[in-house]
């Protein structure tokens, strides 16, 4: 061969290994994303749809992405703004910055502002996307789908996550979780608890919702001792579309949802609704629930307005399962039901009238109203057996004896609320590069009716009728608050929050109570509560946060009536935190010391219609640490964990038995783990395709203050198996949506949830503790598909 066919040849094979070279060659595409006002945003996704590969950005907005020479399409995302799709081609080492538009129909700054926080906060929070909560979306209540946040614990009475559902944060009650649907107070007014059993599939009209754990910042309505929810509702859609949903599953459930919007037309208006029905057996035996509910909304929008207008509620119909059962009852049969008249069951209706109002003034300045109307009234039916007439106004008359031997007869009775609730909102927010100010006002006024009447008995009296009443008691409350929170840039990478609030309340009680004693209230209250907190970042990954916050809270009706010395309580929150955010591991992590003064804690026992008994403790503390991280092992599977150590306690209790008080020392709160610890492997083989195993922990507990063994429930481990599979269509259907849920996977029996009470009644100077108890279903599944068009 010649010189130069050689020359040749070489030449030719180092430009091939040139060309292969250079086309192999991995380049690095790093730079921020931002939003309108040029500010960084933290948490933002950046992905390349085509390779299933993606990050995301850090505490400075950045973002670093491998990838070999080619054109990619780059779908760039963050909650409360409009996803971008923009196409890069990469020849070279590149820095880009993708700007991201705010979603106005999201409305998290028009409507949620005041009361949420954003991800650099010195506030330990989490957040829910509609695209998180639609994977397990399936007719279960929102404190069930929010089981596996960090310190959350979840039960309900019929057993299977649907009708009467409660949520627990740190150990608090839902009467201590402060809850807001878009700004506006959800908490009862007198019971301060939330009944999510009037919020049937209020899933599938969220559009997302913040947890924020501790005091929080300042939000409107009763004041946050466990944690505060906001809940945005569903968002305003640019295009017309529409859902059919339908699920079925284990104990006769099924949930059918059907959804439309119009999309936003060329005028700007928008009109959306949700029609829903969701039914269930219920674990327990006949622990029937019945949920009826719809949300319609229409808005306007403009360049500078933005008007929206809702109205949203439902019915409910639940058949008696809150008083659980005895320890011999569950070991013999843990699904039956000692209740046997067919309708001893609660009737609820409630709707809600919302109008948000925003108006852009300038660059800097915006203003937001939130007015709202809530109309609530329902019973409760029971039969009652061999119950003194003394409690009924002389309405019946006796046809034989109680276990006293006092004159008594057989009847059935309802209880009744009636109430009317008002809420004016109003906040200016001014708002520059470094510097915000967020200041407002809310007020609300709430009356009320609870009565009772008589509607058959064995022998009414003479001149009696059927639902002549047997009780009645009136309320008004009004509630005023004012707040103004400030964060601003101390030094580039140091951030500081400043929140106070004034809350001042009026409530007023006339009349009896059930059992037809007197209860009249005149009480009012002025609390101050501030609360500021840093946040110092340390590097493109790390920033670390400390904050204090007091709040102080009024007691409830509940506790009026139990009590003749009831005071309120006040809460000194300090958190101190450390997150760690790269394309790997985001990683939030905190101590939080919780100190309370006359916390009214629960005492274990339970009223006549289930709602847990509160006495004041003088001195208590909740003292934990919370790790929640989320780690991508790969562009497939990605790990979610999180865990809560805590310690619990009361300060030198004071316990009364057989009249005679002692002190007992030092003893654990009721209801609240040590250990709660949630864990989630995820795996995505595909695009569309998302299969979960979903674990809980919780560590055991005490039903009541008193630290005895016969009070103490045992932990629990429990597992579901989530699997989301999404089928996009070219016709007709733009795509299909199967789910599928298998609760408690292992078939684990467990009870998550009880009370206690001391008995006094067999032999007069002795007592003993009783015990109710309410199981949990055993391994049980759902499935639904959804059709969007």
């Amino acid at each position: 061969m010649s010189f130069q066919k050689k020359a040749k040849i070489v030449a030719f094979l180092l430009v091939l290994f040139t060309t292969l070279t250079a086309s192999a060659q991995t380049f690095t595409l790093s730079g921020k994303v931002i939003d309108a006002n040029k500010k960084p945003l933290v948490g933002a996704t950046v992905t390349v749809a085509t390779l299933n590969k993606g990050t995301a950005t850090d505490f400075n907005g950045d973002f670093t992405l491998k990838l070999s020479k080619g054109t990619y399409v780059f779908k760039v995302s963050h909650v409360g703004f409009e996803p971008l799709l923009q196409e890069v081609v990469i020849t070279k080492n590149q820095q880009f910055t993708f700007q991201l538009t705010s979603d106005e129909a999201i409305l998290d700054e028009v409507l949620v502002s005041a009361v949420r926080v954003k991800a650099d906060a010195p506030v330990t929070h989490s957040n829910l996307s509609k695209q998180e909560i639609e994977k397990r979306n399936l007719g279960q209540d929102i404190p069930v789908l929010l089981n596996y946040l960090p310190s959350v614990t979840s039960s309900s009475d019929a057993g299977a996550g649907i009708g009467y559902t409660y949520i627990r944060v740190r150990g608090s009650d839902a009467s201590r979780v402060n809850v807001t649907i878009n700004g506006i107070p959800y908490n009862d007014a007198e019971s301060q608890g939330t009944f999510w059993v009037n919020m049937g599939d209020f899933a599938s009209s969220t559009q997302s919702l913040q947890l924020q754990r501790g005091v929080g910042t300042s939000t409107n309505g009763s004041g946050a001792f466990g944690a505060s929810l906001n809940i945005l509702t569903d968002a305003v859609s640019d295009e017309a579309s529409g859902e059919i949903s339908n699920a079925f599953g284990s104990y006769g459930t099924r949930k059918h949802t059907v959804k439309f919007t119009t999309g936003k037309l060329n005028n700007g208006f928008e009109f959306a609704g949700r029609l829903s029905n969701i039914y269930s057996d219920g674990y327990v035996d006949r622990a029937f629930t019945d949920l009826k509910s719809y949300f319609l909304q229409g808005s306007y929008t403009d360049d500078n307005t933005l008007i929206k207008a809702l109205v949203f509620g439902g019915k409910e119909r639940t058949y008696q399962a809150w008083y659980g059962l005895s320890a011999e009852e569950l070991q013999e049969n843990r699904r039956q039901n000692p209740y046997t008249y067919e309708n001893e069951t609660d009737n609820y209706w409630q709707d809600h009238y919302q109008l948000h109002w925003n108006e852009q003034l300038s660059e800097n300045w915006s203003t937001n109203i939130g007015l709202n109307y809530t109309k609530g009234e329902g019973y409760f039916e029971q039969f009652k057996e061999d119950s003194a007439v003394s409690k009924y106004d002389g309405i019946v008359e006796a046809t034989g004896t109680d276990w006293y031997g006092s004159p008594a007869t057989d009847l059935i009775v309802r209880r009744w609320l009636d109430n009317d609730f008002y809420v004016a909102n109003a906040n200016v927010t001014y708002k520059t590069e470094k510097f915000e100010l967020i200041s407002g006002a809310s007020y609300s006024n709430y009356t009320g009716d609870h009565f009772g009447e008589v509607i058959w008995a064995k022998e009414f009296a003479d001149g009696a009728n059927i639902r002549d009443r047997y009780y009645f008691s009136d309320a008004k409350k009004n509630d005023f608050s004012v707040f103004s929170k400030a964060t601003f840039n101390v030094f580039d990478n140091l951030k500081a929050f400043v929140d106070v609030q004034g809350r001042f309340i009026d409530y007023q009680t006339n009349g009896l109570t059930s059992d037809r004693n007197p209860l009249n209230i005149d009480t009012s209250f002025s609390f101050f509560n501030p609360k500021l907190g840093v946040t110092y970042t340390i590097n493109k990954e790390n920033s670390i946060y400390a904050s204090y916050a007091r709040a102080n809270r009024e007691p409830n009706r509940d506790d009026f009536q139990n009590g003749q010395n009831v005071k309120h309580e006040t809460l000194d929150d300090f958190e101190l935190g450390w997150r760690l955010h790269n394309k790997t591991v985001q990683l939030n992590t905190n101590i939080y010391y919780m100190s309370y003064d006359n916390q009214l804690i629960q005492t274990g026992g339970l009223n006549d219609v289930g709602e847990y008994l509160r006495e004041n403790v003088k001195d208590s503390y909740r003292l934990g640490v919370e790790i929640d991280a989320n780690i991508n092992v790969s562009d497939k599977f990605s790990i979610n964990q999180n865990l809560t150590v805590s310690s619990n306690k009361i300060k030198n209790f004071m316990l009364d038995r057989d009249g005679v008080q002692r002190n007992i020392g030092t003893t654990n709160i009721a209801f609240s783990p040590n250990i709660i610890a949630g864990n989630a492997l995820v795996y995505k083989p595909t695009k569309g395709v998302q299969l979960a195993l979903l674990s809980k922990f919780v560590g055991e507990q005490y039903l009541s203050n008193t630290n005895t063994e016969a009070s103490k429930l045992d932990s629990y481990y429990v597992s579901d198996f989530n699997i989301s599979y999404e089928l996009v269509m070219n016709k007709i259907f733009k795509s299909i949506v199967f789910t599928g849920l298998i609760n408690n996977l292992f078939d684990k029996e467990y009870v998550d949830r009880g009370y206690t009470y001391l008995n006094t009644w067999d032999t007069p100077g002795t007592s003993f503790e009783v015990q109710g108890y309410y199981p949990q279903a055993t391994r049980n599944f759902l499935v639904g598909a959804t059709l969007k068009f």
